[in-house]
């Protein structure tokens, strides 16, 4: 029963930290394009995403990540003999990477409170694939196990993935196009 529990708040922990990471750096998006607000606009968008992004990071995201950490813990705890399994020495690669990812958006986090952050909001865009990606991997780790499979059903899955990135990176590139040229239209009347 004690396994069960463990991997009910494991899944829960997981799903509060990539919810925290997916729109903690979608926030670093807006406070890095708000530099190009006119003031005051940008010093109070600027002063809110800070604050936003503070409480984020601090009550929702780092939880999240500790929790799947402690409950991830006690599933190994209940089951010691899946360490010795090759998939889960994997899973735990891609998870410090994950860990690394939480971090490392910490100390962004704090640049842009100070403003020493020089990142564009595409960069941050960028930065934002890495968690879908690392979701993906660890998934399908705990999915499959030993047995993952790399037939072609996989990889058109993997390329099918790949595919909708790229779209969406078109899709936003043409946006930021449109709002460019209405914004030329509009200073040239």
């Amino acid at each position: 029963m004690a396994y069960l529990w463990f991997k009910a708040f494991h899944l829960i922990g997981i799903v509060v930290w990539f919810a925290g990471l997916f729109y903690l750096v979608r926030l670093f998006v807006y406070h890095a394009e708000a530099e190009a607000e006119p003031e005051p606009a940008k010093t109070i968008l600027k002063k809110q995403y800070v604050l936003m992004e503070k409480r984020l990071y601090s009550i929702i995201t780092t939880p999240g990540m500790l929790v799947t950490i402690v409950m991830a813990i006690g599933l190994i705890s209940t089951e010691p003999e899946v360490l010795k399994s090759p998939w889960l020495h994997v899973k735990l690669a891609f998870v410090a990477l994950l860990i690394f990812y939480h971090f490392y958006c910490g100390k962004m986090k704090k640049k842009l409170e100070r403003g020493e952050c020089q990142w564009t909001g595409q960069q941050f865009r960028a930065l934002n694939e890495a968690p879908t990606l690392l979701l993906v991997v660890i998934v399908l780790l705990a999915v499959f196990k030993n047995g993952l499979p790399l037939d072609l059903t996989t990889w058109l899955i993997v390329a099918l993935i790949i595919s909708m990135v790229a779209a969406i990176q078109l899709y936003a590139k043409k946006r930021r196009q449109d709002a460019e040229k209405q914004l030329s239209v509009t200073s040239n009347q």
